[in-house]
């Protein structure tokens, strides 16, 4: 049970060669494929006969593989460059000035006259005898998030231009890598089903003091929002275009990066006892899937384990939802469109730490085999749960999957899904639910969504939780019954049962998976939530040897 909003744009994609090689094309040497876009050249070693680059390229996109649903989209592709100097022309240049910090002497007088200082979300358009020029305040700008907030400020504030210049110059190499990602998040939007359309921004160049210390920093940034856009591409599609099926062969795209993918079947999932998953996905016409990523690394201990809930259509079943917003529920597979990003992101930047991935995919239909309340199910830990609430299916899926994550011994499993409406009444849009067994876990988790702007709020699993799930014929309920109930809190004990010693984590992230508003790191839409938030939290906890 989700709470939606609407979907938003275009399909572009992120491919990155950000280095200190050649510009692709330009070098004869060895080409590797990966981990770059299909196709995209790379070169692994200098080649003696190409020129030296004065440039750093990238090509900024999602969707990384072509499919029978992609077959006649109108795409884009946004290509990023780290420049030394401006191109010249008439292309329009955004600066960033930190708050209480000096304008350029140029622009002095003209923002002294319109009051600008720097603050956060502040943009002052300016024309020039050079050209457009648009200051953007960056607030404080005492983290990168700051400056990735300015990028995407500066890229709404210039809207509908193909060409747009950063002018980085004099910050950071992390601020202006930060900078450039904030662009690339805001400029996305998903078109993939209209006819005509705004043009679109196609050329970003970042004008840097030195493009090779910023390009380590930008190739890391650029895998999680790489990452991050694949999420919010596969959130935006509807429901007849994103079936279990078709969900399924685009996770199986993500081989060439490396990433090993195992999709079961309603034949095997039946053999697994995953009478939960299978009941879900019961009534519809497009069978249920167990989709299973891995990330190996290199290091040699127990992977960090992501599970998403992977509901591309929910009705509600025989309990089924109101008219009134159900077209937003083509959303409610955001959970495991974020797993599936955030493992390409480690895959991208090479990450050392082994992960794995466990989406469970299903459309929560009516038919002749769907489930009912009062139904009793086995599920694959061996749990026979009493249905109270065919809409309640997502604790169900993610239970079975919960469970199949654990044969892997991972050393952390965390669960994202659009689980509750419960959690949009306590939190509204602003923050997602975090629950969780395991307090240094849950305080990674939660730093690690403050650095990308994904922020967390902790609510509580009480024992009273687990008792009003008791059930007279059966090990538990699915949920409680009655009036102003804790449901988010009963979700999460009901999932607590599937997990075992393991130290775990649950982001109920109903109400935050889509922007009703634009906002200054995304347009209005899905917003790719956990994707960069999971990739930070390996990046940050799980990646040194000494862990493991």
């Amino acid at each position: 049970m989700s709470a939606g909003g609407r979907a938003g744009r275009s399909p572009r994609r992120i491919s990155s060669s950000a280095s200190s090689a050649p510009r692709p094309g330009r070098c004869r040497g060895r080409i590797s494929t990966s981990p770059g876009w299909p196709g995209a050249r790379r070169t692994c070693r200098p080649c003696p006969r190409a020129p030296p680059p004065s440039a750093y390229g990238c090509w900024i996109g999602w969707s990384p593989t072509t499919t029978r649903v992609e077959a006649g989209r109108r795409r884009s592709v946004l290509k990023v460059r780290l420049r030394r100097a401006p191109r010249g022309g008439d292309t329009p240049r955004a600066v960033p000035v930190a708050e209480g910090a000096g304008v350029p002497q140029p622009l002095r007088a003209a923002a002294e006259a319109a009051r600008f200082t720097g603050g956060c979300g502040q943009r002052l358009d300016i024309p020039t005898p050079e050209g457009r020029v648009l200051l953007v305040g960056a607030g404080p700008a005492r983290r990168p998030l700051d400056w990735e907030r300015a990028g995407g400020t500066a890229a709404a504030g210039l809207a509908g231009v193909r060409r747009l210049a950063l002018d980085a110059r004099g910050l950071a190499p992390e601020a202006a890598a930060a900078l450039a990602a904030g662009a690339c998040l805001r400029a996305w939007r998903f078109g993939a089903y209209r006819t005509c359309d705004s043009p679109l921004l196609e050329k970003l160049d970042v004008l840097v003091d030195a493009p090779e210390a910023v390009a380590p920093h930008w190739e890391r940034v650029s895998a999680g929002v790489r990452g991050c856009l694949l999420a919010r591409d596969l959130t935006a599609e509807p429901g007849n275009r994103l079936t279990t099926r078709d969900f399924a062969a685009r996770l199986e795209g993500l081989a060439e990066h490396g990433i090993a993918v195992d999709v079961l079947g309603r034949k095997r999932l039946q053999r697994a006892g995953m009478g939960g998953l299978l009941a879900v996905g019961g009534g519809s016409a497009h069978p249920p899937r167990l989709a299973v990523l891995r990330w190996r690394g290199s290091h040699a201990g127990p992977p960090v384990a992501f599970i998403g809930k992977g509901i591309c259509f929910d009705t509600g079943g025989i309990s089924i939802k109101p008219a009134q917003g159900m077209e937003a529920m083509r959303a409610d597979m955001a959970g495991a469109a974020a797993c599936a990003g955030a493992m390409l992101a480690l895959a991208l930047r090479r990450s050392p730490a082994p992960a794995v991935a466990v989406l469970a995919l299903a459309e929560n239909g009516i038919g002749a085999e769907a489930y009912r309340p009062g139904d009793v199910l086995r599920l694959a830990a061996g749990t026979t749960v009493e249905v109270v609430d065919t809409d309640a299916e997502g604790r169900l899926v993610l239970a079975d999957a919960l469970h199949y994550a654990r044969r892997f011994r991972p050393q952390a499993m965390i669960d994202l899904a659009t689980l509750t409406g419960a959690i949009v009444t306590a939190l509204g849009a602003h923050r997602a639910g975090l629950f969780g067994t395991d307090a240094a876990l849950l305080a990674q988790c939660a730093a690690a969504g403050e650095a990308v702007g994904e922020p967390l709020w902790p609510m509580p699993i009480g024992q009273r939780h687990r008792e009003d799930l008791a059930s007279d014929i059966a090990d538990l309920k699915q949920c409680a019954t009655g009036r102003l109930l804790p449901d988010a809190c009963h979700a999460a004990a009901f999932l607590r049962e599937f997990v075992g010693d393991t130290a775990w984590a649950h982001l109920d992230i109903a109400g935050v998976e889509m922007r009703a508003t634009a906002a200054p790191l995304g347009p209005k839409g899905p917003s790719g939530f956990g994707a960069r938030l999971l990739d930070a939290l390996v990046a940050h906890y799980f990646e040194d040897v000494d862990r493991h």
